[in-house]
């Protein structure tokens, strides 16, 4: 049945009940207010009201004066720092379902041909609306500076899109990308207008290049597409961290749910990861796994970490020890 959260259409089960919605969407009942249709839902109900079809639903927190710790990419702002793909799942279904756990708010899409012998196929757009999510087109497969930019000229006349993911590919083996094509596409879309998100080495030197040409986003790899192998080269993610002004998005690589903490740990402003979801045995479990994963590594950085030391560092008091 279809019901209305915070604003958003959602696709949930018959008869749901409210705290069962809430653990879905991974809240702790004790720190948030329910509305229901406009009416106060009493915390003591939130286990016995069952949902109908049709429900508007508003969930309310506190928050702090005005910086609520949203992230910002070409002028769009973002609750979430955690944004998921859309291959590798099993249907259009488990895709959404992992989609509301994982709480993300922007997806990679493919552009693809349309199967001319189903045309009425059920397409990605029927299930997962691309008015209530940030729809992020990438060139994924395309080795060629000709692909990629038909891929994303093609993107932006199916739905106007200009925020886009660039990912231009080199080597089949270890999907690593083509650096030197991917500047000079990067160039050249940024002149069309378009405002690139772009897959790159970790190499520091080249992520200030791709600011320098004006990409909206440099998302460095933490190891091969897939590969689930984490972040192999963390030295080389905070020197980008740290010398770039646009945002910097670990992309590829995540297996785990410490793979998310540690990218935000070191001060990443957001992760992109599908296969790490979409492969896992239950997606929609591991989506609320990595939800809560990078929001613990990005408070875990914003609280600032003790200093590594190559000695012991008592925590209790040395004075006034009993003799």
């Amino acid at each position: 049945m279809e019901i209305t959260v915070n604003g958003t259409e959602r696709t949930v089960a018959p008869d749901l009940l409210l705290d069962d919605l809430l653990r879905d969407l991974g809240l702790d009942s004790r720190k948030i207010a329910v509305e229901r249709n406009r009416e106060i839902v009493r915390r003591a109900e939130f286990a016995t009201l069952k949902l109908r079809s049709g429900d508007s639903i508003e969930i309310v927190q506190l928050v702090g004066g005005g910086d609520d710790d949203r992230w910002e990419v070409a002028g769009r702002r973002f609750r979430s720092r955690l944004i998921i793909g859309t291959g590798k799942f099993a249907t259009y279904a488990q895709n959404r379902a992992a989609l509301e756990a994982s709480g993300a708010e922007i997806i990679t899409v493919a552009v693809r041909r349309v199967n001319l012998d189903d045309p009425n196929a059920e397409r990605l757009t029927d299930v997962i609306d691309p008015k209530a999510y940030t729809y992020l087109p990438n060139t994924a497969g395309c080795y060629t500076a000709e692909d990629a930019l038909r891929t994303l000229r093609l993107a932006r006349e199916v739905g106007g899109w200009t925020l886009v993911k660039l990912e231009m590919l080199g080597d089949p083996d270890t999907l690593y990308p083509d650096m030197p094509e991917t500047l000079r596409v990067t160039e050249i879309l940024v002149r069309e207008g378009f405002e690139v998100m772009v897959y790159c080495t970790d190499d520091p030197l080249l992520a200030r290049r791709l600011e320098d040409l004006g990409a909206a986003a440099v998302m460095p790899l933490g190891a091969p597409i897939g590969s689930g192998l984490g972040i192999q080269n963390p030295l080389n993610i905070r020197f980008i961290v740290e010398r770039l002004q646009i945002p910097v998005i670990v992309d590829a690589g995540v297996g785990t749910a410490s793979d998310a903490t540690l990218a935000m740990e070191l001060g990443c402003d957001a992760v992109l990861m599908n296969t790490a979801i979409a492969g896992a045995e239950d997606p929609v479990r591991m989506a609320r796994a990595m939800r809560a994963a990078v929001s613990a590594g990005r408070d875990a950085y914003l609280a600032g970490r003790i200093p590594r030391k190559f000695a012991g560092d008592p925590s209790s008091p040395v004075t006034g020890l009993i003799g």
